[in-house]
């Protein structure tokens, strides 16, 4: 039997003493644990990605905050103005446009890099707790880490994958331990990830599987778990009562439920697609997601003795819990987070290990790490050269920031008529109404699929009409839209570049 199958049950035995290790196997720990914190921050401070199309709205949002000093609860940058609309990641705007008020786009690069830090030290701490082994406990959290760089861009997501994270170590180290004072913690969570990004709700579907698998196990014997059915109760009315703690209360519920429902965006949005399997991240995804599901198996119907006095229990929780992160993860591309965190955990208390490995941290373990990783991460992002130039220069590779100084110099009006991706950095910008942008359950299937099919040149083009009434067009250079348009006696070129070009409307 397998150290994950003795668990849920009690022990009568006494824990052996670990070892002692000496000051500088306990240093050298800490030196590896700064290392593997550090390679997921090294490769977001790499990828230094401020080609983001969603951050620019967001801090837009953060900046109509500050002014109008209230939550918008209709909204103010689009062509459909006053149409009802809800910012419910208000905090997370605040953070990165204050970042960026004291870092320029380093600041972008920067929020980041500190939320990846977080959320590589959170897995760690989650494996840890469940795998007595420091090597292996270091070897899988340095895969999960790196299982998410495609995930390392300046957007709300890095707060829902360390909630998340956070959440399903309290839970299975509840379930272990039976210490359910440990819940407490979540109603505060809960407080913070309500305001910050809307998928809290993976994080209540997780709970509420945690519940159901203690209620169960009164009646069920191979469901067993320390954990208290009646304090996770209590603390799951209590975080669905701290969700309410949000600018729009009980009807944030409304917008996960139109979020969930929006089909439109997973035909769209390429964030939103099924994984295509094309960078090593994704295989490493998948290759967690077969291992775990493999041992599950295992674990489920290897043959044990005594199993008339004693029987295996059924790793219920964590079937469970995989199941769901397939789902999740498997339907959209971006919320590969899910099964890579879920099969980590499930990897990390499946594995054996010998218990008398597992050491208690050192005193000066916690700063001899942060030091460490400090001077590794200032050292990288020296060698990297992360700064404002440089990021300057990449951010006119992805978005129109001549175009927008064209459209300024010239007075140029709109109204706009843009495509999807930019429509994020032209509200910040250009601070006119857009015809669309990065906000897809705002905007609504039918106005997002006739958007995409006038850029890309469907028939029926000339007849969109937010087309028709624009007298500005901002698009790629090497959009079909671009190209009808240069012969439509409508509209003139006025400015092109290698990325945009800018036309305006003829007036007879």
């Amino acid at each position: 039997m397998d150290a994950s199958d003795q668990l849920p049950t009690l022990s009568t035995e006494q824990p052996r003493t670990p070892p002692r290790i000496s000051r500088a196997n306990q240093i050298a720990e800490a030196l590896v644990l700064a290392a593997l914190i550090a390679a997921p921050a090294l490769v977001c401070l790499h990828m230094a990605l401020v080609g983001d199309p969603d951050v620019w709205w967001h801090m837009r949002t953060a900046q109509w905050i500050i002014d109008h000093r209230a939550i918008p609860h209709a909204d103010p940058f689009s062509r459909i103005a006053g149409t009802p609309w809800q910012a419910y990641s208000w905090l997370f705007d605040l953070i990165v446009l204050k970042c960026f008020e004291r870092l320029g786009l380093a600041g972008l690069v920067a929020y980041s890099t500190a939320l990846v830090v977080a959320i590589a030290a959170a897995i760690y701490h989650l494996i840890r707790r469940l795998q007595p082994d420091f090597s292996l406990a270091v070897l899988l959290a340095l895969i999960a880490s790196l299982s998410l760089m495609r995930l390392f861009t300046p957007r709300p997501w890095l707060f829902t994958i360390l909630f998340f994270t956070l959440q399903l170590d309290i839970l299975l180290h509840v379930r272990r331990t039976g210490k359910s004072k440990e819940l407490l913690w979540l109603p505060i969570l809960y407080v913070l990830w309500a305001n910050t990004h809307i998928q809290f709700i993976d994080g209540l579907v997780v709970l509420a599987l945690t519940l159901g698998e203690s209620i169960l196990a009164r009646w069920w014997t191979l469901a067993r778990t320390r954990s208290s059915a009646v304090w996770l109760g209590g603390i799951f009315i209590a975080c669905i009562l701290a969700t309410f703690l949000n600018p729009y209360g009980i009807g944030i519920y409304k917008i996960a439920y139109g979020l969930a429902s929006q089909a439109g965006a997973l035909k769209f949005i390429a964030e939103m697609h099924a994984l295509e399997f094309r960078s090593p991240a994704d295989f490493c995804m998948l290759f967690l997601a077969l291992i775990a599901t493999a041992t599950l198996a295992w674990r489920a119907v290897q043959p044990q003795q005594n199993a008339s006095s004693n029987p295996r229990p059924f790793p219920l929780f964590e079937a469970l819990l995989l199941a769901f992160a397939a789902v999740v993860s498997f339907r959209t591309g971006r919320d590969m987070w899910v099964m890579v965190i879920a099969a980590s955990a499930i990897l990390a208390q499946s594995i054996g290990g010998d218990e008398t490995k597992r050491n208690p941290a050192a005193v000066f373990t916690v700063p001899v790490t942060a030091a460490a990783l400090a001077v590794i991460l200032f050292l990288g992002s020296r060698a990297l050269r992360v700064n404002n130039n440089v990021l300057e220069t990449q951010l006119a590779d992805h978005f129109p920031v001549r175009a927008v100084e064209a459209v300024r110099n010239n007075g140029y009006s709109g109204p706009i008529f843009n495509n999807f991706d930019w429509g994020g950095y032209l509200i910040w910008s250009l601070r006119m109404p857009v015809s669309v942008d990065g906000r897809a359950d705002f905007y609504g299937d039918k106005r997002l699929s006739r958007s995409f099919s006038t850029w890309n040149g469907a028939p029926d083009w000339a007849y969109n009409p937010d087309l028709q009434s624009a007298n500005l067009v901002i698009g790629p250079v090497d959009a079909p839209l671009t190209q009808l348009l240069r012969t439509d006696p409508h509209f003139q070129l006025v400015y092109e570049d290698k990325l945009a070009t800018v036309f305006t409307r003829r007036h007879q």
